[in-house]
């Protein structure tokens, strides 16, 4: 059997043991990927939840590419350009807030309309996509379980944040199918929907501020 660790594509085992299990832990700690999952879910069934988070998983993967070939260490040293991001992404969970609060029914008879799978999923992408944090996390995170002795560091970062990206995607689909099942169960009471609503909006207002006031370190 071939075996990669320890190879020139990935770091020894105990390195990459320790890295899948830090890996998972920050996997399972929600934000407004996962939160734009659940609510996707909620409004869209399975096939709303799968579509935001396989989106949210392609953003990801940007962040991913452009911290190989280095351009996130350009957006890390430059303050003008980390602050347009952050704005930019900050205004983009406030407009998914706002939309949030608009697209309840009028009545208590009305039913939610869910958005095309198309839609949402440029939804999930835009969410990680406009998050420089996104970026800069594989920045600090991917290097410190980089083994330089084995391989190419370049090689490395791509296979240890792909590894990254696809439990965080496995992790959104988890909530999108649990959140689907649990919504479709609650669907006659429809208090429970514009509380749900309300509180996700609320959610990803405070993102958006905790985005803004962060700073590129």
């Amino acid at each position: 059997m071939f075996d990669i660790a320890g190879s020139d594509l990935l770091p020894d085992w105990p390195r990459l043991l320790t890295f899948a299990v830090a890996s998972f832990a920050l996997n399972v700690t929600p934000g407004a990927d996962m939160t734009f999952v659940a609510t996707s879910a909620a409004r869209g069934g399975a096939k709303g939840g799968i579509a935001a988070a396989l989106g949210a998983g392609a953003g990801s993967m940007v962040h991913l590419l452009a911290a190989v070939l280095g351009l996130s260490a350009i957006i890390a040293s430059s303050q003008t350009a980390f602050t347009i991001l952050k704005w930019v992404g900050a205004a983009y969970l406030i407009y998914i807030a706002f939309t949030l609060i608009r697209s309840g029914p009028t009545h208590s008879h009305d039913v939610e309309v869910p958005r095309s799978t198309a839609a949402v999923f440029r939804s999930g992408a835009m969410v990680n996509l406009l998050n420089p944090k996104v970026g800069l996390f594989f920045l600090a995170f991917l290097p410190q379980f980089i083994d330089p002795v084995h391989g190419v560091a370049a090689i490395q970062t791509f296979l240890l944040g792909l590894w990254c990206n696809v439990g965080g995607t496995s992790v959104n689909l988890l909530v999108a199918l649990v959140t689907a099942r649990a919504a479709t169960r609650l669907a006659s009471v429809g208090w429970i929907r514009q509380a749900a609503r309300w509180i996700t909006a609320t959610i990803m207002g405070g993102l958006a501020v905790k985005l803004v006031t962060s700073d590129n370190r």
